[in-house]
């Protein structure tokens, strides 16, 4: 019997936002990399994540929500998320289980309708819904793209995610192996941390705030033992510690005090709870201090967007 080819592709994950592509995509590699909060707009860079097996490779890119821009951190989003429209081997459109059908989806249709690649509808969060009604929710999207699958999936639950790999399977090509087996994502251990700090902020802070902050991580570094004589790395080890330094920027003075909080507790919490997920992500022990800092209506400045990482090749200033 002949050997299956491997099969290799680049699958993007669009939609508008918060209707649960990082947790899909979490959920598909079996690993947190992608932060995920009940605020729209959480996503705000490409993320990147490999999905290996003896079938194949997959690579996932998270992308922004599509939505109506309101300053130009959020062009820069939308920028992002369409352009990977062109470079993908396929198209996953998230959509949530309903049969209204409104004007941000109208919007995302017609950036579908003039793509070349295939395109899955997936309709997600099937947990909250009736089963006889997902047929009315197929039926109110079958009609606005040529899909060539559509596949109702719980990405909270993990229900039917299986059928969706083994689908994605069947639309891409043969091709190489582009990541180590072992890689899980292409982005950088820091942007991760600071992610998981933005996360913690998204979700205890007040909705006013979270779409103002940004993270930055002003310093990494390993803590050396100078008694350790063998010279052995401790933090491969598994009981070495990491210092981290992190600022969350704002826009304005008065979320300041909210982000710190009476007698510092907020800050506190979300400190608290974002060591414990880092050091899961880096096994080992973390020591995190936060700041917070005001720069005013950063979200409008080009210099300021891209001195805060975001990719000024993917953004078309």
């Amino acid at each position: 019997m002949k050997d299956k080819k491997f099969k290799s592709g680049f699958v993007t994950l669009i939609g508008r936002p918060n209707v649960g592509k990082s947790t899909l995509m979490n959920h598909l590699i079996g690993q947190k990399i992608a932060i995920t909060s009940n605020k729209p707009q959480t996503t705000r860079n490409r993320i990147q994540t490999v999905y290996t097996e003896e079938r194949g490779q997959i690579i996932f890119l998270d992308t922004p929500g599509i939505h109506k821009a309101k300053n130009k951190l959020g062009e820069y989003m939308v920028s992002v998320a369409e352009r990977t429209l062109k470079e993908v081997d396929l198209i996953l459109w998230l959509v949530e289980p309903t049969t209204f059908i409104g004007a941000g989806e109208q919007h995302i249709v017609e950036k579908l309708n003039k793509a070349k690649t295939p395109i899955i509808l997936v309709i997600n969060k099937i947990d909250t819904v009736k089963k006889e009604e997902i047929l009315t929710f197929i039926a109110a999207y079958k009609d606005l793209c040529n899909f060539a699958e559509i596949i109702p999936v719980s990405a909270l639950k993990g229900e039917n995610t299986e059928v969706l790999i083994d689908t994605i399977y069947k639309y891409i090509p043969e091709g190489p192996m582009y990541y180590d087996e072992d890689t899980i994502t292409d982005q950088p251990e820091r942007q991760i941390v600071a992610e998981l700090v933005r996360e913690k902020s998204l979700r205890l802070l007040s909705d006013e705030i979270p779409h103002g902050i940004t993270v930055v991580i002003d310093r990494m570094k390993e803590r050396i033992d100078h008694n350790n004589r063998a010279g052995h790395n401790q933090v491969e080890q598994g009981n070495g510690l990491i210092d981290i330094d992190a600022t969350i920027i704002c826009e304005r003075d008065s979320h300041k005090g909210i982000i710190i909080g009476k007698g510092g507790r907020m800050l506190k919490q979300i400190g608290i709870q974002a060591r414990k997920e880092i050091e899961n992500l880096l096994d080992c022990r973390v020591n995190l201090q936060l700041w917070v800092k005001v720069k005013k209506d950063w979200r409008n400045s080009n210099f300021l967007i891209k001195n805060y990482g975001f990719n000024a090749n993917d953004f078309e200033l």
